[in-house]
């Protein structure tokens, strides 16, 4: 509805003053005209008989007009002027936006949600249902639209009142006509329109190959992720493959895809169906990361040492796998024992695995003739994120670790991730003492001398302010979904 705003009603004030003035010259120029007029007349009339009152009367009948027609333009100009407005006003539809935020925190209480819901086919049905909306005064933000064989898909992100309950906005919209309706709510990072959000992922993924799974997880939304390599670190082929265009099952809640790196990438999002649509951008993304092949930024960091030494900090991959393993043959089997909780003669069996960028981001640590002495992994564990350490033993106690446990922690920050955790044993005060350096929410679970620690990342989130994921024009996470409105899926850790 466009309603007129205080400007406007300045402006026909300014237009009404303007007719006066031209009105009030031509009345002058004609009280010139009349007094010449009437001199002349006077001038006649004085010479007559009776000619004193004859002019005193004319006076009395000249003012007498000249009030009646002031009331009478008077008059007119009220019986035809607008009514006064007031000074602000609000959108039908919409409550009050006075101090209100995107969170509903403000005083007019408005909240934002995420809303999918199915709908026929024809024509009106898109008019009934933002109709329904309407009369629960929710306003419209966005709209995407899914078509499928039999219907549509229609995405809305709404601005609710605080006080709408999400169960009264479902069954308005089933009343509309809507079916399979799910909701969840959003944030201000989901004001982003969809086609600067994927210039921006296809760009991070451009940049690096370790952005896909991210991208991929940040076009999808909740969703758990996992490549399954051609053969496994033991050498074991894999019987999971998937075609070369990629397919669905599973309801349309498991989505395969062809791995560019060998393997299949698993998309997996039971508590909501993919959308052709969805299923059209997670494969050009993929195919985007095929066509460009591998890379990773080359960017180094150098740090010193509380004893003097240089080292520098920079991202590894799998060109570092030779230098890993020489590595490997530097440190202790108690060492290795405690990063890879297994055989150390299988250890160099991961290094392909935990180098590749498809499973996470790997830091490497350099002394200053280029040696390898330490390296930590950021990994990507469905729709968790697990980080990992090792140093050489000769480098141990001086702070590398927690170096680069707090960059890793750094990048899930920017990923958009709740948590990491970390598996080791309890006799690992080394890593333990490294976790508790973070200053961050811990949780402690021990199973079987495995101890799996858990740091929050909410208070580090909340102090970015996502203003990583902002600067490429994403959200920097989705908040949980609403009770009751379906789970999101949940990955198994697998550790290597």
């Amino acid at each position: 509805m466009t309603e007129m705003t205080e400007p406007t009603a300045t402006s026909a004030k300014r237009t009404r003053h303007r007719h006066h003035w031209r009105r009030d010259l031509v009345e002058l120029a004609a009280l010139f005209t009349a007094v010449v007029v009437a001199d002349a007349v006077a001038k006649t009339i004085v010479h007559g008989p009776d000619g004193p009152y004859l002019l005193l009367v004319s006076a009395v009948v000249l003012v007498a007009t000249a009030a009646f027609h002031t009331w009478w333009a008077r008059r007119h100009d009220h019986g035809h002027a607008p009514p006064a407005l007031p000074k602000t006003e609000t959108r039908t539809g919409t409550a009050p936006a006075a101090g209100a935020g995107e969170d509903g925190d403000g005083e007019a209480g408005t909240v934002l949600w995420r809303v999918r819901t199915t709908v026929r086919d024809e024509p009106g049905s898109l008019a009934a249902l933002c109709g329904a909306l309407a009369g629960l005064r929710v306003d419209i933000l966005t709209l995407q639209t899914h078509p499928l064989a039999d219907g549509t898909v229609d995405e809305f992100l709404l601005r609710a009142p605080a006080a709408l309950q999400p169960a009264a906005l479902t069954r308005r919209i089933a009343a509309a006509g809507g079916t399979h309706t799910w909701i969840e709510r959003a944030d201000a990072h989901d004001l982003v329109d969809t086609p600067t959000r994927v210039l921006g992922l296809a760009t991070r993924t451009a940049l690096d190959a370790a952005e896909l799974p991210l991208a991929l997880r940040q076009l999808l939304g909740r969703c758990a992720i996992r490549s399954v390599p051609a053969v496994s670190p033991t050498g074991r082929r894999s019987d999971r493959t998937a075609p070369v265009e990629g397919a669905l099952e599973q309801g349309d809640t498991v989505m395969l895809l062809r791995d560019p790196y060998g393997g299949v990438l698993t998309v997996e999002r039971p508590y909501l169906p993919f959308t052709p649509s969805e299923f059209a951008r997670a494969r050009a993304l993929v195919e985007l990361d095929a066509r460009l092949g591998p890379r990773v930024p080359r960017g180094e960091d150098v740090l010193t040492l509380p004893e003097g030494d240089a080292i520098t900090v920079r991202r590894a991959d799998q060109d570092d796998v030779a230098a890993a393993r020489a590595m490997h043959d530097r440190c202790s089997d108690r060492t290795l024992a405690l990063r890879y909780h297994g055989p150390v003669a299988d250890a160099d069996l991961y290094l392909n695995h935990l180098l590749s960028p498809r499973f996470g981001r790997t830091l490497a640590v350099e002394t200053s003739s280029g040696r390898l002495i330490a390296l930590g992994h950021l990994l990507w564990d469905g729709d968790e994120t697990e980080v990992a350490l090792l140093v050489e033993d000769a480098w141990q106690r001086r702070g590398i670790g927690s170096e680069l446990l707090r960059r890793l922690t750094g990048l899930a920050v920017e990923a958009g991730c709740d948590s990491v955790y970390a598996v080791t044993q309890a006799s690992n005060t080394g890593m333990v003492a490294a976790m508790r350096a973070l200053r961050l929410p811990l949780d402690y679970q021990i199973e079987e001398g495995t101890l799996v620690i858990t740091a929050r990342l909410d208070a580090l989130r909340a102090e970015h302010g996502g203003r990583s994921a902002e600067r490429h024009g994403l959200p920097a996470g989705r908040p949980h979904p609403t009770p009751g409105a379906g789970p999101a899926g949940q990955g198994a850790p697998q550790h290597p």
